[in-house]
């Protein structure tokens, strides 16, 4: 699962704006459609969706109102529509909060740290012996603290919420990279062999983190 999902026509703000959450060290995905943005929270979910109103293909509020549907995620809407009319709409779709835009970028990310703080402050993932807090980016593997730097904890944590199911390189590495990042595919090959050696996995006979040939990984 996404930490943070953007929806967000806009390239320069979106990109801007993922660059620092990931600074933060959350898992980022942006899309600029909110056709793509319903598929994409179907598919893998998101702990947060930051929600802008003015799409080329649906309103932000329809977005909402479905989301709203099937799912108590946190969404905060960030608009350039600054109406009271507006901001009344959005919360009463079940938006937890509406900021107008332009925003202060420090601003916006305390917002998001504190949804998080208090929505996810003992959020645990855990399978197969691995144990990771998703709060303070710790973890435990056969019951033994283990120091995962950034990339490779959220490389876990995307696997082990998906565990069973296949990933497919390219999201790996869309997700965690960024699908515009100036690093090789080979990278995440390079982390992946990193993760099995914490996980005591024998690359040629893995048990734990699985490569699918062909189309990717699966945490079993």
């Amino acid at each position: 699962m996404t930490d943070i999902l953007i929806v967000e026509d806009d390239k320069e703000l979106a990109d801007l704006l993922t660059d620092f959450l990931r600074e933060e060290g959350y898992v980022v995905s942006s899309v600029n459609s909110g056709e793509r943005a319903v598929h994409l929270f179907e598919r893998y979910g998101a702990r947060l969706v930051v929600l802008d109103i003015n799409l080329p293909d649906m309103n932000g509020f329809a977005i909402c109102s479905k989301l709203r549907e099937n799912t108590d995620t946190p969404i905060l809407i960030v608009s350039s529509r600054t109406g009271r009319e507006d901001k009344l709409n959005g919360y009463d779709l079940g938006a937890d909060d509406y900021i107008e835009k332009p925003y202060d970028i420090d601003v916006l990310i305390a917002k998001i740290k504190g949804i998080f703080k208090r929505r996810y402050q003992h959020d645990i993932l855990s399978g197969d012996g691995v144990t990771l807090n998703l709060v303070d980016k710790t973890a435990v593997i056969d019951g033994k603290p283990v120091e995962l730097p950034s990339k490779e904890f959220d490389l876990l944590a995307l696997l082990i919420e998906n565990q069973g199911k296949v990933l497919k390189k390219e999201y790996l590495f869309g997700t965690v990279w960024g699908s515009d990042s100036d690093s090789e595919m080979q990278t995440l090959h390079v982390h992946i062999n990193r993760i099995r050696q914490k996980l005591g996995d024998d690359p040629k006979n893995a048990k734990r983190l699985l490569t699918i040939w062909g189309v990717g990984y699966k945490f079993e």
